[in-house]
């Protein structure tokens, strides 16, 4: 804006030009050397008097004129007149009037721009980077979370064998082929003959729950149950029961043996002592388990239920027991099942997992030679079973710790694979494993004792949903692809179709909620392939 016929003058556009000087990196007050600073102090001086004289030449008024004399002229630009630029790209000083101002030192302007471009501390962009990998490995995670949850989608040979009835049991696995005990021969389990039986079995739970009894009796008798069990081809069943069944031995709730009624009134021992004669009558194989301390669902991360004693913990426990009571409990156990020839063994204990994994293996086979040597003194005919550790799947131990028995040929290795397992390993889950970091895990933790034939190893838990994601599917295929290599003894959790708490539907069962349809699926397909080899 400039005032005509004015003294004042006040040039906001040259001011502008000269501040986009800075960008370049003038100095809005004449930065330059002493000489440059003289030199503009004579440009402004000549600026000076041309302006005063076009100032009075163009006056028209007296008022004004006394007006403009009386007040100060700013007088100073900022900016870089093509007329007035003699090269050295200095920026003139600011002139007030007659007075003016030197231009800063070259000190202050290097504290001003250190100022201005002190970078971030180190410790600042190491977070920031730290937050950012972060935030790319959460996204990471989550998509792939998201991706091993998509619906599995059946495939056209699981379809047909679905649509199809369920194909006769294979005839070479029925019991009634094999010359009883049992005993162990390297890998395998064989019979009186020598001759190879394979465990292909079934867990059949609720004895190990808070109602103390295997489920179903309110809907079938026990013994329609035993035959649906032989008609989806297992020859053998896992009976999981709770020390807490032992010590508290209740009278069972009648209404869960609407379907039994030669068992009301009767205590939980008592029935589960008689569903297991009514399986072995019916030509199945039984192998009692310890699943639990405490009546409840298994496994959750309670200290109490992690080993077969917690008398350690002291009074945290509900239920509270010493290494003896564990043995006392299993004695009293299998006490009517001495001479019974199809209770071939004894499942010593549930994943043995310590506090949150943390069981070293030499004491949990020290604990299993005590408890295994004992029930052998009640019937030295029986297989006793010993699970791994970090949820039943690590035997590793027994490279070089193996458990050894007094009697020999008894011993059979268990492990447990599910598609959770693996939690917590360089590996991770095994539901999101390749097939080739999964056969090496189970290699390591146990595929070594078939491999050189050195005991047998029964995987005694296994299982996955009928409707599964994508990883579950993933988990399921490598599982079996590694079973069929090896022709491994295995048992199926579980035919139960209802859990005992609040009767929730289960998603890994084998049959209807009539315990006699069978669910014709991925999984029984695959397990009657492996059953037929």
């Amino acid at each position: 804006m400039v005032g005509t016929g004015g003294a004042l003058r006040v040039q906001l556009p040259q001011l502008g030009d000269r501040l986009g000087a800075i960008g370049a990196g003038a100095w809005p007050f004449g930065f330059g050397a002493p000489a440059a600073a003289a030199s503009g102090q004579q440009k402004r001086k000549e600026r000076h008097d041309r302006q005063a004289s076009a100032t009075s030449s163009s006056s028209s008024s007296s008022s004004i004129s006394s007006s403009s004399s009386s007040s100060p002229r700013i007088a100073g630009r900022y900016r870089d007149d093509d007329d007035n630029d003699d090269g050295d790209g200095d920026v003139e000083a600011l002139s007030l009037g007659d007075h003016d101002f030197p231009p800063p030192s070259h000190q202050y302007l290097r504290r001003s721009s250190k100022r201005r471009r002190r970078p971030l501390p180190r410790c600042a962009m190491f977070l920031l980077w730290l937050v950012l990998l972060l935030g790319i490995y959460g996204v990471y995670k989550y998509r792939a979370e998201k991706a091993l949850k998509v619906r599995w989608t059946p495939d056209l040979d699981t379809l047909s064998f679905s649509q199809q009835p369920l194909a006769a049991p294979p005839h070479h696995l029925n019991t009634s082929n094999y010359r009883f005990p049992l005993r162990t021969e390297g890998r395998n389990v064989v019979d009186a003959d020598g001759k190879r039986f394979k465990l292909v079995s079934v867990n059949w739970y609720g004895a190990s729950d808070e109602l103390f009894v295997v489920g179903g009796l309110n809907i079938q008798h026990r013994s329609v149950i035993a035959d649906t069990i032989k008609k989806l081809g297992f020859n053998s069943v896992r009976m999981p029961y709770a020390d807490e069944l032992v010590t508290a031995n209740p009278v069972v709730d009648p209404k869960l043996l609407t379907k039994n009624p030669d068992l009301v009134g009767k205590t939980a021992l008592e029935i589960l002592a008689a569903v297991t004669t009514s399986l072995t009558d019916a030509g199945l194989a039984v192998i009692m388990n310890n699943h639990i301390t405490a009546a409840t669902w298994c496994c959750g991360a309670d200290p109490c239920d992690a080993g077969w004693q917690n008398d350690h913990l002291g009074p945290i426990c509900r239920v509270r027991q010493t290494e003896e009571d564990w043995i006392r409990n299993w004695e009293t156990v299998m006490r009517p099942h001495v001479d019974d020839p199809l209770v071939i063994g004894v499942d010593l204990r549930n994943e043995v997992r310590g506090l949150w994994g943390t069981m070293p293996w030499s004491s949990w086979a020290a604990a299993a030679e005590k408890a295994g040597n004992r029930l052998l003194k009640m019937n030295s005919n029986w297989l006793v079973v010993v699970e791994g550790t970090e949820s039943g799947n690590d035997i590793s131990g027994a490279r070089t710790r193996p458990v050894r028995l007094d009697v020999p040929n008894r011993l059979v290795y268990s492990a447990h694979a599910y598609g959770w397992s693996g939690w917590g390993s360089l590996g991770g889950r095994f539901v999101q494993r390749t097939y080739e970091s999964f056969a090496a895990t189970m290699q390591w933790n146990w595929g070594y004792l078939l491999e050189q034939d050195i005991a047998p190893v029964w995987v005694g838990e296994l299982g996955a949903s009928h409707s599964p994601g994508m990883g579950s599917r993933n988990y399921w295929a490598n599982l079996f692809r590694y079973l069929k290599y090896h022709d491994a003894d295995f048992g199926y959790w579980a035919l139960n179709p209802r859990k005992p708490r609040r009767n929730a539907a289960e998603s890994y069962a084998l049959v209807q909620d009539d315990y006699v349809t069978p669910i014709l699926d991925y999984r029984m397909k695959d397990m009657l392939e492996l059953m037929s080899q």
